[in-house]
């Protein structure tokens, strides 16, 4: 699959979002770095862009980094925060600090090397100005508007962790089998509301999914809401049980374009994962399915509206955290 054409800013429309949002210790707010580094949202976009040219499958990992970063919260000053705070990037540099990427939840999670580069020429024109929090909300924005998506204009002025938590990420992440019920109350602890919840699922409208995460769907008895062809291609695909690791299925037909074709599948009984299907014949959550299915515009207007919630959530804004030198260990 060719990659897309959408490559300049705003092709598919730009949403609006408030300028700033006051934090416990100071704002999050857009162009925050627009005194200190000017240059820096440009860096970012030319890095990611770069990265899609080689690899257009670069978008669905870069986004699925901002999520999981921002699914785990940080403990910080006996204040459970909502994380965006570049703590899946550290590494151990001691025994008290565990490596939260590690975590089963976070299989498969790569592209961290994109944000090392870009943290690397950020600090060669403005060093440790930059929080490695922002590079990874700000790559995640402009991977999913160069895959053909909305240009989100996401606030800035997040700090960075100080700690990481695989143990954390294992209880917050969602896992590969979760219910309608238990992501609504993950979104609601958010202030996501149910429709915007499901457009930000609908992030699954980029890559793949390996078969560890939805085998169980296939076997000994294939699940009822998968459509038979569907089913019987990934039985195929997923044959051999030792390869499940490695084997897997794309997300829809257009997994390198952010889309609304992901809508247009689940409902017709090719959701890869049990969300995928649930959502589609769930009573509260199949109106915003068949909705966005029609409209691609309204998808883009929610999932803006639910990652711009999703970003800014409970962040370390102020004096909060630190700005790492590396994003990999914290500053010593």
């Amino acid at each position: 699959m060719g990659f897309p054409l959408a490559l300049f800013l705003c092709t598919l429309g730009c949403f609006s979002a408030s300028t700033a949002i006051a934090g416990i210790s100071g704002i999050l707010e857009l162009h925050f770095y627009k005194t200190s580094c000017p240059d820096a949202e440009m860096i970012v976009r030319e890095h990611v862009t770069r990265s899609m040219l080689t690899d257009p499958s670069s978008a669905a990992p870069l986004l699925r980094l901002a999520f999981h970063d921002c699914q785990v919260d940080v403990l910080s000053l006996s204040l459970s925060l909502g994380g965006c705070d570049g703590s899946i990037l550290l590494k151990e540099s001691s025994n008290s600090l565990e490596i939260e990427a590690q975590s089963q939840k976070n299989f498969g999670i790569r592209k961290l090397d994109i944000m090392n580069n870009i943290k690397s020429s950020l600090e060669e024109v403005c060093p440790q100005t930059v929080s490695c929090a922002d590079i990874i909300q700000l790559a995640a924005r402009d991977a999913i508007n160069l895959a053909g998506g909305p240009f989100i204009k996401v606030l800035t002025g997040r700090r960075d962790s100080i700690s990481a938590s695989k143990k954390r990420a294992e209880n917050q992440l969602p896992a590969s089998n979760i219910s309608v019920n238990e992501f609504a109350k993950i979104f609601h602890e958010k202030n996501i509301n149910l429709q915007e919840g499901v457009a930000l699922i609908g992030a699954h409208t980029l890559g793949i999914g390996h078969c560890r995460n939805f085998e169980e769907r296939l076997r000994p008895v294939s699940d009822p809401t998968l459509s038979p062809t569907f089913s019987l291609q990934l039985q195929t695909v997923c044959s051999d049980p030792s390869l499940a690791d490695v084997a897997f299925a794309q997300n829809d037909a257009t997994a390198f374009i952010f889309d609304n074709h992901y809508f247009i599948d689940i409902q017709n009984g090719r959701g890869l994962l049990k969300i995928d299907s649930e959502i589609a014949t769930d009573p509260r959550t199949m109106p915003h399915v068949i909705a966005f299915g029609k409209d691609m515009q309204q998808f883009f207007h929610m999932f803006t509206s639910g990652f711009l919630k999703l970003s800014s959530h409970k962040v370390l804004v102020g004096e909060e955290g630190e700005i790492r030198r590396d994003c990999s260990f914290k500053n010593s």
